[in-house]
């Protein structure tokens, strides 16, 4: 190798080390000005919370029902059908009871119109015959009252315990809580309530609707349009007293 190329070599390698330092200088440079600028985190807002759980806590309305049960019984088509086949049963006994009863008191006023025309034995035998009439009378009309109760409590317990059934699911299908019944004022004192809570009538429609008897009115037809449902009554008369039984002499 001549000494001009030793030269150009020894000179090749003296520049690259002398700028060596200056490229590398240049290219951490160039690296720094194209890096992101690292900034402080930003202030985070807290999201708004609700407020402490005061309406997952707040108490849940008590929807509250009010139905008068034995009203609602009448008024079911089943219950109409049912008690005026039991009126219909007893009156020939109210027929009966009656007829005796217009007897004694025809008897009692005859004997106060004849009394004093009337011998000692006459007027015995007079108010004998009414007395035992009158007894005969209050016998009957307590038998007659008897049979009606029991004919009746049995009808009012077979319809009364498929509306129990009936009313349980309208009153779970309606989200009531509790239904009270004021059929008696005496064992459920309700002494006020809004017409909102009064459930009769819908009670009535549901029974019909599960409930349907023959040649009914339609299911469709509301129960308030009907007259109001009265109790049938006893079929027997309490025999009237309208002047004492006349005495024996």
């Amino acid at each position: 190798m001549s000494i001009s190329k030793i030269q150009i070599l020894a000179l090749s390698m003296s520049l690259s080390t002398a700028f060596a330092p200056a490229a590398v200088a240049q290219a951490e440079a160039a690296q720094a000005a194209t890096a992101p600028t690292a900034t402080a985190p930003a202030p985070t807002t807290p999201a708004p919370t609700a407020p402490a759980t005061a309406a997952a806590n707040a108490p849940v309305a008590t929807k509250i029902g009010v139905v008068h049960i034995q009203d609602a019984i009448l008024a079911t088509e089943e219950g109409k059908k049912e008690f005026d086949a039991l009126q219909q049963k007893f009156s020939p006994r109210q027929a009966e009871l009656k007829g005796l009863n217009d007897e004694v008191e025809n008897l009692k006023k005859q004997y106060q119109a004849q009394g004093d025309k009337l011998s000692d034995a006459e007027k015995n035998a007079r108010a004998k015959a009414i007395d035992s009439k009158q007894k005969s009378l209050q016998r009957n009309y307590e038998d007659a009252q008897a049979e009606f109760q029991q004919a009746e409590q049995e009808l009012v317990n077979r319809i009364g315990g498929k509306m129990l059934t009936v009313l349980q699911k309208y009153a779970e299908s309606k989200g009531y809580a509790v239904v009270l019944d004021v059929s008696n004022q005496q064992t459920s004192p309700v002494l006020w309530a809004t017409q909102g809570t009064v459930i009769t009538k819908e009670l009535v429609d549901a029974y019909n609707a599960v409930n349907p008897v023959s040649g009914a009115a339609p299911a469709h037809k509301p129960a308030s349009s009907a007259a109001p449902a009265t109790r049938p009554t006893a079929p027997a008369t309490r025999p009237a007293t309208p002047s004492p039984t006349p005495k024996k002499p």
